[in-house]
């Protein structure tokens, strides 16, 4: 009975001498895959990029398919997004159909801007204007290059480090390696 425990400990310790080897990257990891992330050399995260719910929005709006949005465009597509929701045509959205608006539109009923941003005179109530007006302010925070225009990649949000290595929020241009700057955290801010 004696000898079996040896050999079952020996057994027990085989799948972690098979980690160690292989770098604790699992089953079928060769020597030439992406070493470990505490291994990486310094700089050498990857960067995470997204889409904020209103810049999928604001792209959706692009009705000529020429890839950019105009203000011409953005006007005309949160008009229809609000006579959508609007169907009574009174003009004005509660708080519970702007949740409509923002769950049909944005994809969630949570997603920003919050009806309380959007309702400026604070009547409980979102009227079209409002809501351009709201919506006019995201499309300058999303122009980089205050041309009237907003394009694909000045939609994107690029952050350096995927797990908060950057700053919250912080935007940069982009489109490939060597465009754009930083947007949102000022020029040649640095994530960190």
């Amino acid at each position: 009975m004696r000898p079996l425990v040896p050999a079952v400990l020996l057994l027990a310790a085989l799948p972690a001498a098979a980690q160690m080897r292989d770098g604790g990257r699992g089953r079928g990891a060769q020597a030439s895959d992406q070493p470990a992330p505490d291994q990486r050399p310094a700089g050498a995260e990857r960067a995470t990029i997204y889409v904020e719910p209103v810049g999928m929005m604001i792209a959706a709006f692009d009705t000529d398919g020429d890839g950019k949005t105009t203000r011409a465009e953005l006007a005309a597509g949160v008009e229809r997004s609000f006579r959508a929701i609007d169907t009574g045509g009174r003009g004005r959205l509660g708080y519970i159909e702007f949740a409509d608006w923002a769950e049909r539109f944005l994809g969630d009923r949570n997603a920003l801007p919050s009806p309380f941003a959007v309702d400026r005179d604070g009547d409980n109530v979102i009227t079209l204007p409002e809501l351009q007006t709201a919506m006019a302010h995201e499309f300058a925070r999303f122009d980089a290059d205050h041309d009237g225009v907003v394009t694909r990649a000045e939609l994107l949000t690029i952050r350096d480090a995927p797990l908060g290595g950057g700053r919250r929020g912080e935007r940069t241009g982009g489109g490939g390696a060597g465009r754009g700057g930083r947007r949102g955290g000022g020029a040649g801010a640095s994530g960190g």
